[in-house]
């Protein structure tokens, strides 16, 4: 079939997540006094998201809200150095107020929409909050390129990907058959190989080239310049 929309991942896809929190990370950790009770600042910025995936996990699965993910994901970080939280969430505020200093788009990000939004349906599906989402993409300067009925979250609806639930639900919001949509997103297991499950053009986003077993039926782009 002709592919006639595309949805897209937004965190380390469009945006340079991981950037920004490694910088958030050591800048509050040097603030705070306690960069140097790891022993380099990347094994700080490794804990705290090993710390942060398996919390999100939680959250996905809807056993704890956005903000409690977010308290308990402080608490075991600091627990670990034998600090005691007495005030998590503001402790967390500073660490993201940090973060959201550093939010920005990759720089192939809007030339790659603007090029694909006169010949494809854009929207978006992404594993959090379309509150936080939507603040996001306004940040970065992205919100433009997809209205507001075509940004899926997982919060909201009920189920994350790698779903195909999921990914049917972005391709309904288009208006499309699943086989006239592609996906792109950055994460291998969770990205790629839902889309395809649910019958979607797979586009594998490996910024870092990286290299791994990839299924027959999925694309593998390095930048999203390719795409056009």
């Amino acid at each position: 079939m002709t592919i006639r929309g595309m949805l897209f991942d937004i965190d380390d896809t469009l945006f340079d997540y991981t950037s920004s929190e490694h910088s958030a990370v050591v800048g509050h950790l040097t603030a705070e006094g306690l960069l140097g009770r790891f022993p380099s600042p990347e094994a700080a910025v490794a804990r705290w998201r090993d710390i942060m995936e398996e919390e999100y996990a939680r959250f996905l699965a809807g056993e704890v809200t956005f903000k409690e993910q977010q308290r308990l994901r402080t608490v075991r970080f600091l627990g670990e150095l034998g600090i005691e939280a007495e005030d998590p969430d503001a402790w967390f505020a500073g660490y993201a107020a940090r973060r959201n200093e550093k939010w920005s788009a990759f720089p192939d990000a809007a030339p790659a929409l603007e090029a694909l939004a006169g010949r494809y349906r854009l929207g978006l599906i992404s594993n959090s909050s379309i509150e936080h989402q939507r603040g996001k993409l306004s940040a970065i300067g992205l919100s433009g390129f997809f209205e507001e009925s075509v940004i899926l979250c997982s919060h909201e609806y009920g189920c994350a990907k790698p779903d195909p639930r999921i990914f049917v639900a972005g391709c309904e919001l288009l208006g499309l058959e699943p086989g006239e949509v592609a996906y792109v997103g950055d994460k291998y297991d969770v990205d790629a190989l839902g889309a395809k499950a649910a019958g979607l053009r797979a586009y594998w986003l490996d910024r870092k080239a990286g290299g791994t077993h990839v299924e027959e039926g999925i694309t593998v782009i390095t930048s999203l310049a390719e795409l056009v």
